[in-house]
């Protein structure tokens, strides 16, 4: 009687073998992010992390998120290890908001046939990015699931758990007319508006490889977010009143800056005090997008901004200068409903 061979897991398109080789790959990564906190990561059930000694009453802030189309614009310019870092930090800024610091961080990377290489890259930008925040990658998801994406093609997830002090939570209610905005900048577009940029490089058929800046347009698109964690963190130890903060992502400055404010208030914002970024400007021209349409879509140059009263900013600035986060003033703090005004 013939023996009939059945079928595996491999012929169904998951090579158990790639992925256990990938978490073999990136264990040495992993370990360049460790905490003393660490009890246990990569390679259990669940990774064990203990709280920071230093909080008498702390409090965990948590946050998740993605890296949207710009997905697809790294696949098609082979540029995906920054999406690693762009992933990190999404998700760490929108915590530090708060006056949390980042403890640790998990990723999801879902794709219908692992390329261990390129898994291998983009975890590898995961980990710089929480090298850059302070925080511990602790583990983890690899999935392979053919049939539910296209060939080459991957998704990716992020989830952040941060710890603040309960005290020294930053919610913006003591946010008031007269209060000055302090801005920090954005390394380009960051993960956010891509699905336009797409659609302006679509209609321009203009080359990814061409020359732009010091480098190509492939590379101004393709910068990796910045993080922002450890001079904002450097600005709340040395006790600098902060009031408010905010992760300027979709919906630029008028979308972001008014999360933090309390009711009764708006912002005027000098648009004098920046230049928006060669990135931005070929984007707008190419594009033939209106000013008001930049401005609720990108960041325009401004990452992060952070609302301090009067007689602190001098000090605010000082330090973030020295901690080379490149500050400015952006504007100040009126009577309002929520509104940003640019003047």
């Amino acid at each position: 009687m013939s023996k009939t061979t059945g079928l595996t897991y491999r012929d169904a398109g998951v090579d158990i073998d790639a992925g256990d080789a990938l978490v073999d790959d990136i264990k040495k990564i992993v370990k360049t992010t460790t905490r003393p906190e660490v009890m246990a990561g990569v390679g259990g059930f669940g990774a064990l992390v203990g709280l920071p000694k230093k909080y008498k009453e702390p409090v965990l802030v948590s946050g998740t998120d993605g890296v949207g189309t710009k997905l697809l614009l790294g696949l098609k310019t082979g540029q995906v290890e920054g999406l690693g870092q762009d992933l990190v930090a999404m998700c760490v800024n929108d915590v530090l908001v708060a006056g949390a610091e980042p403890l640790f961080f998990l990723d999801y990377f879902a794709t219908g046939k692992l390329d261990r290489k390129v898994a291998a890259q983009v975890i590898k930008g995961v980990a710089r990015g929480c090298r850059l925040a302070g925080c511990a990658l602790v583990g983890g998801e690899t999935a392979e699931m053919p049939g539910m994406y296209p060939p080459g093609e991957f998704d990716l997830a992020g989830f952040c758990v941060a710890v603040a002090e309960k005290k020294k939570l930053i919610d913006g209610k003591g946010i008031r007319r007269g209060d000055v905005i302090i801005a920090l900048p954005s390394t380009g577009p960051h993960s956010n508006g891509y699905s336009l940029v797409r659609r302006i490089l679509q209609r321009r058929r203009s080359p990814l490889t061409q020359v732009f800046g010091k480098g190509t347009l492939a590379d101004a698109l393709m910068a990796p977010t910045q993080i922002y964690v450890k001079p904002v963190l450097q600005l709340l130890d040395a006790g600098v009143s902060v009031r408010g903060m905010a992760h300027i992502t979709g919906g630029g400055v008028p979308g972001n800056l008014p999360r933090c404010f309390p009711a009764g208030v708006g912002a005027v914002v000098d648009t004098a005090s920046w230049r928006q970024p060669e990135v931005f400007d070929w984007l707008q021209t190419q594009g033939k997008v209106d000013d008001e349409e930049m401005r609720r879509v990108f960041n325009c140059g401004i990452g992060f901004t952070i609302v301090v009263p009067r007689r602190a900013a001098d000090e605010a600035l000082a330090i973030l200068k020295k901690a080379r986060a490149k500050p400015w003033m952006l504007g100040e703090i009126v009577d309002g409903d929520g509104e940003v005004r640019y003047a």
